[in-house]
């Protein structure tokens, strides 16, 4: 004879699927409008779908977290077995304390939840690139690339395209859309939407497609456990010709073929992908922070990892590179998978010392962003055709559409670069230098021989082959700065010479040129 607690969780464990069942027979016993919303859905309970979004955000904090020792320590080599990765019950608590930086990834995605917050979900691109712009923090490559032309009146859709933005295949967006996909649940289409809004802001071609792919796989988190399933989908929101596809169905294949060796997976992708050709920092370097390899990266924790928490960080952050963000998409879209509650305990020791703390240049907490993505994720539900009933959410699933083909730099191959060190000051304002090829780009910085000094703008023609291209407003300010010096890829064949003038020559402030990249159309 059963005794009365074990009746008791009996019924309570039939209540849990007879209730959803109960609302679909009931849905479908209605009209044909009522048999048309309901068909195509997907059952979830609120309870459910909060625990997994929470899964999500924490699942990139521990990420991050773990892997933030390693970033860009190993560049072009794995992090070796015998080098130890800690982990313990203080390390969150003192980054976010000590180290607030180390969260960037989170702290952007958080620019874009609370401008969805404050504007709604139609709020516009405009909206969300001027928010980016003006928030208070550093940023770096493409981000920041985006940041000027921003600041210097580009459109948002423009202010990402490679043309504009050196940096463009970078993977800036990629370790920043996981909010696109944690607000998408089951409905990666509109996921791509949110993403070519937001995305477009900073990158084009590959560095917004590991966007677009990071977003979907949190999307279809919410539907399935498979993780194979889930790249797979994923990876349908992207162009086959892409050299993004065609690296991470590489990856697949690999997999594939080496199923329980993620080092030869990783030593293939070496091999074939490892050639940077946009990122200044990455050309004729070991520094590699292209989307599509470190989202390989992503794929080889994820698919290796075999939904074991520790297993998936581990190998996520060993592929090295972007060692903190790749661990952060890598934990996060497990955690969308696993939920909050079946993160392991060991990897979740010390999180409640800062859920309630807001992260640097925000006021945003983890569990504020818990709740603000909630309610995001079912407003997102509604507008797309599903439904909530009490506890009871019907998502109306949408199957994976390919997005645009984009390609930067395309016909492009960097043949070359040299060093040009001679400063741009009151006492030698002028610089000449010349190359032969059909592109280019200079790096460099603003600098001022003591910080104390107040920021200036030091305004700088530049001329090429006796034309005057622009006069460039560069900024000694961090957050305004640009990026890289000057480029321009649409030249003709032959040699090249540029000139840039300083107009503004104040004592104490100075122009570095630094590396020259130069390249050559491919026939």
């Amino acid at each position: 004879m059963q005794s009365q607690a074990a009746q008791k969780l009996i019924l309570k464990n039939m209540k849990s699927w007879i209730l959803p069942l109960l609302i679909i027979i009931s849905s479908s016993c209605g009209d044909s409008s009522q048999k048309s919303a309901t068909s195509g859905m997907y059952y979830i309970s609120e309870q459910e779908l909060a625990n997994k979004i929470k899964g999500g955000w924490a699942g990139q904090v521990i990420g991050c977290t773990f892997g933030g020792p390693t970033e860009f320590h190993h560049l072009g080599t794995m992090i070796q077995d015998y080098i130890p990765i800690t982990w313990d019950s203080s390390l969150l608590e003192f980054n976010y304390l000590n180290n607030p930086g180390l969260y960037d990834d989170i702290y952007v995605d958080l620019t874009f939840v609370d401008v969805f917050e404050r504007e709604g979900l139609d709020a516009t691109a405009t909206e969300h690139a001027k928010a980016l712009a003006y928030a208070k923090y550093s940023l770096w490559h493409a981000n920041q690339c985006a940041r000027y032309n921003i600041l210097k009146g580009i459109e948002p859709g423009q202010s990402g395209y490679w043309k504009f933005n050196p940096h463009a295949d970078d993977l800036d967006f990629q370790i920043e859309a996981d909010f696109a996909g944690l607000m998408s649940p089951g409905i990666p289409s509109s996921a791509n939407e949110i993403c070519d809004k937001i995305g477009h802001i900073m990158n084009y071609g590959d560095g917004w497609y590991g966007g677009v792919f990071v977003a979907n796989m949190y999307a279809q988190s919410f539907t399935t456990g498979d993780i194979e399933d889930i790249i797979r989908k994923a990876l349908k929101s992207i162009p086959e010709k892409s050299t993004f596809y065609q690296c991470i169905n590489d990856v697949i294949q690999w997999y594939t073929q080496y199923p329980h060796d993620w080092k030869q997976t990783w030593f293939e992708i070496q091999k074939k992908w490892s050639s940077e050709i946009g990122c200044p920092d990455g050309v004729f370097s070991d520094y590699d922070i292209d989307a599509k390899i470190n989202s390989a990266y992503i794929v080889i924790g994820l698919l290796y990892g075999d939904s074991d928490y520790t297993k998936t960080l581990d190998i996520a952050t060993r592929c090295g590179q972007d060692s903190d963000c790749n661990p952060a998409n890598a934990g996060g879209i497990l955690g969308a998978i696993l939920g909050y509650d079946a993160i392991p305990d060991y990897w979740k020791q010390g999180i409640e010392r800062v859920e309630d703390m807001d992260f640097k240049y925000t006021t945003m907490s983890l569990n504020d962003v818990y709740k603000t993505g909630l309610k995001h994720a079912l407003e997102m539900i509604k507008r797309t055709g599903g439904k909530i009933e009490g506890d009871s959410v019907f998502i109306k699933v949408q199957q994976p559409v390919t997005v645009q083909y984009e390609q930067s730099f395309e016909g492009l191959k960097p043949v070359y670069y040299e060093l040009i060190r001679q400063p741009l000051n009151s006492n030698s304002p002028e610089l000449t230098f010349r190359f032969k090829g059909n592109a280019f780009c200079l790096s460099g910085n603003m600098r001022k021989t003591d910080w104390g000094l107040e920021d200036k703008i030091l305004n700088v023609e530049i001329s090429i082959d006796g034309k005057l291209i622009e006069t460039a407003p560069l900024s000694t300010d961090f957050t305004k700065r640009r990026y890289d010096l000057l480029w321009n890829y649409d030249l003709p064949d032959g040699t090249h010479i540029v000139e840039m003038k300083l107009l503004d020559k104040y004592e104490g402030y100075s122009i570095q040129p630094d590396r020259l990249i130069v390249y050559e159309r491919i026939n």
